[in-house]
């Protein structure tokens, strides 16, 4: 159970640093970049990956869109958190597993058991609820980004369940060579806006990156842990991770940061951590 909690204390608290990016004005995009140059040092270090188990017959195509879409959608969680807040996007990131679930029935023939569709039945509009607010803010567009956030991160769910089903490489050498072209990229961005004036390099920015990584690193490495520890249970580590990132990351974002919500807000709520206790009842049923 510690790695559990461990996994949720690193998961919300790259929430945290994500909001007070703005506070203290930090480039994003220069902190996501040394975010993967980390998590990419501490993958090498406690993953030991074989390098040259990487050879042409690789899923370089997943490789390549998990590059490109794991830098992108981080600066849509941040722009999310900035503009709609923790609690709002965390939710949007947590009900992005119906879309792998989805993919699950629709791409890979999967039955579906009735707690399964009630789980789904109940998310949408858990979503939609949640993301409902008649504000200024609202009318500029800011709720692309929580969208951008749920489809996303369901999608690069979907990509790293392809990565695990191909057996000829440990999972743990495909997350390498993923943080290793995901440096690239957000590496190759850096230098164009600074090449166009866009951007500064700021140490700040580079102090961020780190410990944005460490937490990052560690809410993959404790979330693994958790399954390995509870290899008979892998629901239940599904299902305490999902709740406990919208219980705490909800009350940090009221409590912490004053965010404010109507009362179809909290009802979305409710129905986010239903629909996760559905699911997670769904797959102890099969």
């Amino acid at each position: 159970m510690i790695y559990i909690l461990l996994s949720i204390f690193c998961s919300v608290t790259v929430a945290i640093l994500l909001k007070l990016a703005k506070r203290y004005q930090i480039s994003i995009i220069q902190a996501v970049t040394v975010n993967y140059l980390t998590a990419l040092a501490l993958c090498f270090f406690f993953f030991k990956p074989d390098v040259k188990l990487v050879t042409s017959a690789a899923p370089w195509p997943i490789y390549i869109a998990l590059a490109i879409l794991l830098p992108t959608i981080f600066l849509f969680l941040a722009a999310s958190i900035k503009n709609l807040g923790i609690v709002k996007t965390d939710i949007a990131q947590r009900l992005s597993l119906f879309i792998p679930i989805l993919a699950a029935y629709f791409i890979f023939q999967e039955d579906f058991n009735y707690l399964k569709i009630i789980g789904l039945c109940i998310g949408f509009p858990a979503i939609l609820l949640t993301f409902l607010r008649k504000t200024e803010e609202d009318k500029k567009g800011n709720w692309v980004y929580p969208v951008m956030v749920f489809v996303g991160f369901g999608v690069i769910d979907v990509l790293f369940k392809q990565i695990a089903l191909y057996k000829a490489l440990p999972y743990t050498t495909s997350l390498f060579t993923v943080f290793c072209l995901s440096f690239i990229v957000s590496l190759i961005i850096v230098t164009v806006m600074v090449i166009h004036g866009k951007i500064k390099i700021q140490l700040v920015n580079l102090a961020c990156g780190l410990i944005l990584g460490l937490f990052n690193f560690g809410n993959i490495l404790f979330y693994m842990k958790a399954h390995k520890a509870l290899a008979e249970n892998p629901s239940t580590v599904f299902a305490a991770m999902n709740l406990g990132v919208i219980i705490v990351g909800s009350l940090i974002g009221i409590i912490a940061f004053k965010e404010k919500l109507t009362k179809l807000n909290y009802l979305g709520i409710l129905l986010a951590l239903a629909a996760v206790v559905f699911i997670k009842l769904s797959q102890d049923a099969v």
